[in-house]
């Protein structure tokens, strides 16, 4: 959490910040998050060596006894398979971690109370949509939450602020914090 964040939002919005982000610990988020990402990689460097294989075999010339391994078509299919397959698994990985953005808001609801998790939503939007006064070479680590459109949407690693505040009002999330009932 920045200070900017601290000193634009009230106290019940912190709240929802930090049990939205004591949410995404409890649950484990960034070891699965790790761990999925692992997974999918080792997939796609396995299945892109195989595939550039295959290729390589079918292209040398020659009989299985005079095959060398590994020429230039090895090393080409190999490279564009891992690019197109290493694209498919971002957005895999995106999928999954949009829904652990959704399960943490959740969360975060449970915890400080679905009232003040919409709210501190609602002032994030709300500073999303003030001007920037970050310098240009830090803007990436401002909050945009913008709302991507067609295929730039499966690489958002978060659901924009819209859905996230409508998943909460549509989920009947406590409205008061009841952790401890």
């Amino acid at each position: 959490m920045s200070s900017g964040l601290l000193h634009g939002m009230s106290a019940d919005e912190v709240e929802a910040v930090l049990a939205h982000e004591v949410s995404h610990v409890a649950n484990g988020d960034m070891v699965t998050l790790t761990l999925i990402q692992g997974v999918v990689n080792t997939f796609v460097i396995a299945i892109a060596k195989v595939a550039g294989y295959f290729v390589d075999r079918i292209l040398s010339s020659g009989s299985d006894e005079e095959y060398q391994g590994s020429g230039i078509a090895y090393y080409v299919t190999s490279i564009a398979a891992e690019l197109m397959l290493g694209l498919l698994a971002s957005a895999v990985v995106m999928w999954f971690s949009r829904q652990r953005e959704l399960r943490a808001d959740a969360g975060g609801a449970r915890l400080a109370g679905r009232g003040k998790m919409i709210a501190a939503l609602e002032r994030l939007r709300a500073m999303r949509d003030q001007p920037s006064h970050l310098p240009s070479e830090m803007a990436a680590f401002g909050i945009s939450g913008g709302v991507a459109q067609g295929l730039r949407r499966l690489f958002l690693s978060h659901p924009p602020l819209d859905e996230r505040i409508a998943a909460l009002r549509a989920a009947g999330a406590p409205t008061q914090a009841h952790v401890f009932s």
